[in-house]
């Protein structure tokens, strides 16, 4: 049978109170205090608690303190991924973030959900679903994106868009809900 853990990471219902998840919450808050207590131009301190911290990244990213998360272990960043001041990126299920992304400040990245059945969520049980940002993307200041959500390459999202759907590659989204912004044509 699997694990709660294992469950949780599939995307199926889990018991968030499961032991081995508090004790894996519990180490990534320690080692995200670290790193957000850890003074900037203290770097090899910073990159040895980012590889204790998250799933993996690629040379040269740019993480700003404060950076919140939940687990770190499902986080996976590519080359040249920079993250501004008070991101929060909630991982109960895989965020991969592509190369030369850039997410503007106080961004919320979302896995977690709850069962929308009042009995599940009675019961305890929640689920996740995974966000896979492409390469080149840019989200600004403010953005939610919500579980379960894909953003193509060169994509951007605008500030304090609300992303609840896919977001096809070059498009660029804003408002709440996101929606496609019409290309405004030159007269010139």
């Amino acid at each position: 049978m699997p694990s709660e853990k294992q469950k949780m990471i599939a995307g199926e219902l889990y018991r968030p109170g499961d032991p081995e998840l508090v004790r894996d919450r519990a180490a990534s808050q320690a080692l995200q205090r670290q790193y957000n207590d850890t003074i900037v131009s203290d770097v090899d301190v910073r990159k040895t608690v980012l590889d204790q911290w998250l799933g993996g990244r690629g040379s040269s990213c740019a993480l700003r303190a404060p950076l919140y998360a939940d687990y770190g272990y499902n986080i996976h960043l590519g080359d040249d991924v920079f993250l501004n001041y008070g991101c929060v990126l909630l991982d109960v299920c895989t965020i991969r973030i592509g190369d030369m992304t850039q997410v503007g400040p106080m961004v919320q990245i979302l896995t977690a959900d709850h069962p929308r059945d009042a009995a599940a969520r009675d019961a305890g049980l929640e689920f996740g679903q995974p966000v896979d940002i492409g390469r080149n993307v840019w989200i600004g200041g403010g953005a939610l994106i919500l579980p379960g959500v894909t953003v193509g390459d060169d994509a951007i999202i605008g500030a304090g868009a609300v992303v609840t759907k896919d977001v096809p590659a070059g498009t660029t989204v804003a408002g709440n809900p996101a929606r496609p912004l019409v290309p405004r044509h030159s007269t010139d």
